[in-house]
Formats: C-alpha cells, structure tokens, sequence
C-alpha cells in the first residue's frame, strides 16, 4: 500500500537528514510502501533503497530523552544485554522517527507451520527458551536507568488482568452479568494470583508468544518488547509454551519446561524443585491464558476486529486441562465450565 503524498514527502525529508548524519549514505531512496500498523498511534513504512530495505515507524513526537523514551531506551536495554531486538539505525524522537532494520515478514507462527517433525519443532523452541533465559539472567542492580520498567505483575495487577477478562469475556461475550457469579469466580483467582504476585521476579518481555517473534535469515528477533515489566519467570515461559496460537507437542513442552528450569539458576527463580517451579507454571497458566481470551473478546468489542476469536475455544480448553490437574482447582473448574459449557 502506497502512503500518502505528504507521508511520502516527510519520510523522504528524514531519510536525507539520516544521511546528512553519514548514515546510509550511499544509498539511494527508491520506494516506500505503507506497512499495517498495530493498535497504537506508531505508523509503519517500508523503504526500499537501491542496496536494502528498511523500516521507518513515524509516532508522535517526544521530547524528553532517550532515557525516558518507552521504545527506544528499552530497546537499548536489551540490545545491549544480547537480547536479539530490531536494530535502530537513526532517529529523530523530537519528530516520531524512527529507522529500523527490516525483519521481515515471517512470524515465528508462520515459521513453525514449515515443520515436518516434532524434532525440528524442539530444535527452534530451544534457541527461543535460550535468548529467554538470556533476558530472565538480568540482573536488577544492571538497571541503572530509573525510567526501565517502573511496573510489575503484582498480585493487584494480576488480579486486574483477571477482572479484566470478567468484563470483556463473562459480561461481554457470554453475556454473564451476574455478580454473584464474578465474585465467585474472583473469590477462587485471589489464591492463585496472591501465589504468583509473591515470588522472585525478573525483566519479564510481557507478550513474549509466537506473533513477537520474526525470523530473519533463521536468526529469531523480537518484537514489542516496550511494555517489559517485573514478573515470575514462569510468565514470559508461559507466554510462549502455552500460547493460544499454536499447539505445541507436549513432549517438548514437557522437556522445554525441565531445560529452562534446570538452566535458569535457584537463585533467579527462586523454587527449590521442578515440582514447586510446575505448581506456579499452572498457576501462571491459568492467568496468562485467561486474561489472553479477555484481550481476543476485548479487540471484537473495541475494534470489531474478529480475527482473534476462533482462539478462545483452543484456550479455554487449555484453562480447562490446567484446572483438572491439581485438586487446588477443582472449585473454579466447577464455577467457570459448569457456565461455560451451558452457553
């Protein structure tokens, strides 16, 4: 899609004050597309020049700093640490630009539909639990910028996330507005998400699933990383080993789960053995992947937007096998499927 005259004008107007800087200098301009964007205000374009491709995002403008700048100085962060992010090439914060390299078009879901085995599924997921363990061995005393992720998945935002879920999947697309059987429904969360608000906590990425991760040239990069909060470990290994997107085999997540746990140390996560590390894996599960079907029926209501939709019947059966595993959860696996099922 081609952007507007006056997009096209002002990118190539950045584009030269890029190379006033030395930066792509012998690289001529040759065309730009307009890429889709996210939910967000940031715009996306590719730019071809007769070498490379790149990719400028146009956002509002931002005075106050690097240091201070939600994308770039979490970008810095990681990239600085080995962990694999868009390389930034130049920006004008005060303009909303910004120019990255090109990643791409293949997800990491799209990447994975390729397989023809499940060893070859293992092999890539390994090199995604590496540069996971990568980000979860930061540190705390390495964050010396106090602007870096003033946020984190307490037992209050946790439990937000999970009321959330409430309006937009009960009340919404179940159309359950009965408050006696939220508060029940609420009354059985607060034990799991007061274990998890609880525990030692790392950088957590925040969405680290299938759809953030792009493969370039077999290398995995990822992406929207800007939001990265403290949280358990479990979370962000939750996020890609139960995603809602694609069912991994459960052979290799049972194996993916023992290689993080036996590589990440006690000391970072704080369990002393598999069992306790699984308890809150489940416990993680249950809210990850239930706040996950509140963000699909969220998206439909807000932005009409129906392509989420046809993952909340995968997930829910997800939920579903997490509850029958542990006695813990036989009350809210009675409360929610007993509803759930009659609807």
């Amino acid at each position: 899609m081609k952007p507007e005259q006056s997009e096209q004008f002002y990118i190539e107007e950045l584009f030269t004050k890029t190379q006033d800087k030395n930066i792509l200098k012998n690289e001529k301009l040759q065309e730009i597309d307009k890429l889709t964007g996210d939910a967000s205000t940031r715009r996306y374009y590719r730019m071809f020049t007769d070498k490379d491709s790149y990719v400028v995002c146009l956002d509002n403008p931002f005075n106050d700093g690097v240091e201070k700048h939600p994308f770039v100085s979490v970008q810095q962060f990681l990239e600085n640490r080995n962990f694999r992010v868009p390389k930034i090439l130049d920006s004008s914060l005060s303009r909303g630009y910004i120019l990255e390299e090109d990643l791409g078009d293949v997800t990491f879901l799209q990447h994975i539909s390729t397989f023809n085995n499940k060893k070859e599924e293992l092999d890539v997921y390994k090199k995604v639990i590496d540069q996971l363990l990568t980000l979860h061995r930061i540190k705390p005393e390495e964050v010396n910028n106090p602007n870096l992720f003033q946020m984190k998945f307490d037992y209050t935002k946790l439990m937000d996330e999970t009321k959330f879920t409430f309006k937009y999947f009960l009340n919404f697309w179940l159309k359950n507005t009965d408050p006696e059987f939220t508060a029940e429904l609420e009354k059985h969360f607060h034990p799991i998400c007061e274990r998890l608000g609880s525990q030692k906590m790392v950088i957590t990425h925040r969405d680290f699933h299938s759809r953030n991760i792009m493969v370039k040239n077999e290398e995995l990069i990822f992406i929207d990383f800007q939001d990265a909060r403290w949280g358990i470990p479990q979370y962000d290994l939750v996020s890609i080993l139960e995603d809602c997107y694609y069912d991994l085999d459960e052979g290799n997540r049972t194996y993916l789960k023992k290689y993080y746990y036996e590589n990440l140390s006690v000391d970072i996560h704080g369990q002393k053995t598999f069992a306790e590390f699984e308890g809150l894996y489940n416990d993680m599960t249950l809210q990850r992947v239930f706040k996950a079907v509140g963000s699909f029926c969220y998206i439909y209501n807000w932005r009409k937007d129906d392509r989420y939709l046809k993952y909340i019947g995968f997930a829910m059966e997800k939920i579903r096998k997490i509850l029958m595993s542990d006695p813990r959860y036989n009350d809210l696996k009675k409360t929610l499927f007993k509803y759930y099922y009659a609807n």
